[in-house]
């Protein structure tokens, strides 16, 4: 048995690599230090061609900075597992239109026009439809934090420290947050990444996994941080703070009862959920208090409507508010299954995923929300995950497509300090840069990364097959 491991100081890498070889079987896995990780085995005809072929492996990651090493020596990254408590509630119940049970404890949502994402801490990511059909699951290695969209992309980010890009049919890891990171929540913009975490820190991360810049607040336990194109907004236990999205330099700081627990955004503000039992609207200009929502228990989840008309939160006593956008309360109903840890608003329903696992979808009409308040509340459907649903995992393995014979032309360039790719193939944006998902240029790319790296200035180099990714 041989055992490697690569750990940077920079945290870009922290991976183990280990073979068996027992006769003319080798057994390879590897992964992420601490982190379960995926295993092959292959057969010989000969135990002398087994240990070969072992060694001919162990040669090749000593060669890319791998070093012999003990197992548990190292540590995986250190992941905080948000502390809920949550009670029965005793108001009426909410009209839920249907619910599907995850398995697990979920804090990842998101909603758009097409489909329902749930992710949970077992690392289960589900497709759901808005009519209550599963359509698809993937299995991420760890515990899934939240779920954020960037344009068409879909991001989730998991406690194994990577973020996994879920907008193809296999899950790519897009970016890989340092090893001293525990995080606890992120968010997107136009390929830029904000993720906060246990220390109270805010750190940005571009499109190509880059680190940009890193800022330190007066608070710990990051739970919010939301991103436009402007700037970075991270709550914490000592407030709401905005920051420079280019650079991190501080714009303002925001002192507000309790520790922000969630966060929300507005075109013009943003919504910060505290263990003081309410959402407070801060301006995004200034920061100054533009309303606040009260509640009857610590706020674990905050949405809005549209701009802002309406503001909704979910509670630790698994109650769902509804208020005016000038901090008057409309209306408070029971979920029936657990605390919402994060929601989302769409076309007059609440999505909710609470910690009892449960994706629900609440109607929150007028007519369904008066009918729940005197009592008469639909029978919810309970969804099932179809048997024969096929969990797809994270793989590095290239997806290819035959094209043309004149394939795609791609441009390598210089811009400031980085290499950059362009599309030059008629029918693409030539403002565009190509960005090759981070799995993919270290391993079935690596032909074609090489080719860029020794291009001359102005050069060009020619790459046939399918270009998965484009920016």
């Amino acid at each position: 048995m041989t055992y490697l491991e690569l750990s940077e100081d920079s945290g870009s890498a922290h991976k183990y690599y280990e073979v068996i070889v027992s006769g003319t079987d080798v057994s390879i896995s590897y992964g992420r230090i601490g982190v379960p990780g995926q295993t092959k085995v292959s057969s010989f005809a000969t135990a002398e061609k087994a240990q070969a072929a072992a060694q001919k492996k162990i040669d090749e990651k000593l060669r890319k900075g791998y070093a012999p090493a003990v197992r548990g020596v190292r540590q995986r990254r250190a992941v905080t597992h948000r502390p809920t408590v949550s009670r029965a509630s005793t108001a009426r119940r909410a009209p839920v239109l249907w619910r599907f049970a995850s398995g697990s404890a979920a804090f990842g949502i998101f909603v758009d026009q097409e489909r329902c994402w749930v992710g949970n801490q077992r690392g289960d990511v589900y497709k759901v439809t808005h009519d209550g059909s599963v359509v698809g699951q993937f299995r991420l290695p760890d515990g899934v934090k939240c779920i954020v969209a960037d344009d068409f992309w879909i991001y989730a980010g998991a406690d194994d420290g990577r973020v996994y890009d879920l907008s193809g049919k296999v899950p790519r890891v897009a970016y890989e947050i340092a090893e001293d990171v525990d995080i606890y929540w992120l968010d997107i913009y136009d390929g830029v990444l904000g993720v906060s975490d246990v220390a109270g820190r805010i750190t940005a991360i571009d499109h190509e996994d880059e680190f940009q810049w890193e800022r330190k607040s007066n608070g710990s336990s990051g739970w919010m941080v939301r991103c436009d194109g402007d700037a970075v907004y991270h709550g914490h236990s000592g407030g709401v703070a905005r920051y420079d999205a280019g650079d991190g330099t501080p714009v303002w700081q925001r002192g507000i009862p309790g520790s922000v627990l969630f966060g929300w955004q507005e075109e013009r503000s943003v919504y910060a959920g505290t263990s003081a039992d309410r959402v407070v609207r801060l301006a995004k200009s200034d920061g100054r208090i533009e309303a606040t929502y009260h509640c009857d228990d610590t706020i674990y989840s905050c949405a809005t409507a549209p701009g802002g008309r309406y503001v909704f939160a979910g509670d630790s006593s698994s109650s769902v508010y509804c208020f005016d956008e000038d901090g008057t309360r409309l209306w408070k109903l029971g979920t029936g299954c657990g605390s919402a840890l994060s929601m989302q608003y769409l076309d007059e329903r609440l999505y909710i995923v609470t910690g009892q696992g449960t994706l629900a979808c609440i109607d929150a009409t007028e007519q369904a929300i008066l009918a729940a308040q005197s009592g008469t509340v639909p029978e919810p459907v309970d969804v099932k995950a179809a048997a024969g649903l096929v969990a797809v995992e994270p793989t590095l393995v290239l997806e290819t497509a035959t094209h043309s014979d004149e394939g795609i032309t791609v441009e390598c360039f210089t811009e400031g300090d980085r290499l950059r790719v362009r599309v030059l193939s008629p029918g693409y944006d030539q403002g565009w840069n190509v960005q090759f998902p981070k799995g993919i240029r270290e391993a079935g790319a690596r032909y074609l990364v090489e080719g860029i790296r020794t291009a001359t200035s102005g050069g060009f180099y020619r790459a046939y097959g399918e270009i998965r990714r484009l920016r």
